[in-house]
């Protein structure tokens, strides 16, 4: 059952990286009046945060409507100038529900009411996605991606304003500079989670003038501010989406290996990380599980939602789903740590119907068994066992 609350978003206190200060986010929570009565304690005093339970985080890929499945969602909606995505997730909405979070990533945006929807290279969907992501138990939804401005700054605002509608917090473009600064904010179990979302570039489509804020961009120095940013807010938890690698390669390729190891290895002045996730997109495919540092890096998801019909890109309708559990850390007081790493393996069954299928929940279906068992090779490919990760069936 969802352990979220809802929270607000403003502007509180600073936080000094290499020199540069950056405004830190506030948690706003039921009218609380002070930080002390928000977070429990301001961050680096030793009055404890309260110490909260267990809590679970689900993660899902690229969410990618190609124009079949715009089509299914047409059919399942069984009128004309309608549509339904609710059908195509219905199978895995058991694990997305019940999770106390969860996390999607919106690839693309909408397009204008009635369209064209429109699929590769310049995407554009139905916006009754948004309902059917929130039906499903999503929390929160990273933007930012190669296909973000497939429909320029309309196109951007567009989606933001659904996700909004339906009460979908989302990160990674913005539609103000103030957004921009913002982490979407999240609770769960008794912590404050800061989601953070870059993207390595935009397809070459330009940042829309006098907009330099619209998409988050990779950058490496940027990315350890807002992580700081968050944590000088109070955040317990800090998660970071992130665009990057080689498309249909499972290895994660020297920038995903450079970044990862630098991000994971970045310390406040506490000496503890400042990013206690990072969650990978991009690459059509599933890339392997890594503990770095300490801290657990999804390379790449895989795409959640796609449809490839040549045999030689059947890969991309295979993905993973990373579950984890965070507990207070117990050296740590109002640090959260993860105590278990899961992952399920997901699959967008062609049909017919085209549905999205937990493969690892039905792994007793020889295509599905095949599903789980390529899935879980690319997972496990750089030692996950080793370090802990478990595979889940349910």
């Amino acid at each position: 059952m969802k352990a979220a609350t809802r929270i607000g978003l403003g502007l509180a206190g600073l936080a000094v990286v290499g020199g540069a200060v950056y405004a830190a986010p506030r948690f706003l929570e039921h009218g609380a009046d002070t930080a002390e009565q928000r977070l429990g304690a301001r961050p680096g005093t030793s009055k404890a945060a309260p110490a909260g339970t267990p809590f679970t985080l689900v993660a899902t890929g690229d969410i990618i409507p190609y124009p079949s499945i715009i089509q299914r969602s047409q059919d399942d909606a069984g009128k004309p100038g309608e549509y339904d995505f609710r059908k195509i997730l219905a199978g895995v909405k058991p694990l997305v529900a019940a999770a106390d979070l969860a996390i999607c990533h919106h690839e693309i945006p909408y397009g204008r009411p009635g369209g064209p929807y429109t699929g590769y290279p310049a995407f554009k969907a139905p916006h009754q996605l948004a309902d059917a992501l929130k039906d499903a138990g999503y929390d929160s939804c990273s933007t930012a991606s190669n296909h973000t401005l497939d429909d320029g700054y309309d196109g951007l605002t567009r989606t933001l304003d659904h996700l909004d509608r339906v009460g979908l917090r989302h990160v990674g473009s913005a539609r103000s500079a103030e957004e921009a600064k913002a982490p979407a904010l999240l609770s769960a179990g008794g912590a404050k989670v800061a989601q953070l979302d870059y993207t390595y570039g935009t397809n070459g489509i330009p940042l829309p003038a006098g907009k330099p804020w619209a998409v988050n961009l990779i950058d490496q120095g940027r990315i350890i501010a807002d992580a700081r940013a968050a944590r000088a807010a109070g955040a317990n938890v800090v998660v970071l989406s992130i665009h990057w690698g080689t498309e249909w390669q499972t290895a994660p390729d020297q920038q995903q290996r450079d970044l990862a190891q630098a991000l994971t290895a970045s310390r406040g002045a506490d000496g503890l990380p400042d990013i206690d996730l990072v969650l990978g997109t991009h690459n059509h495919v599933p890339q392997p599980y890594e503990k770095i540092n300490g801290t657990w890096v999804v390379f790449g998801m895989g795409d959640q939602v796609a449809s490839f019909y040549e045999p030689e890109k059947a890969r991309g309708n295979m993905s993973s789903i990373p579950r984890f559990t965070f507990a207070p850390a117990a050296a740590y007081s109002g640090r959260w740590e993860v105590v278990k790493a899961e992952y399920l393996t997901q699959y967008s069954d062609m049909g017919p119907p085209f549905r999205v299928v937990c493969a690892s929940c039905a792994a007793d279906r020889p295509e599905y068994a095949r599903v789980d068992k390529e899935v879980t090779a690319a997972v496990t490919s750089r030692g996950a066992v080793g370090q802990g990760l478990e595979h889940a069936s349910r």
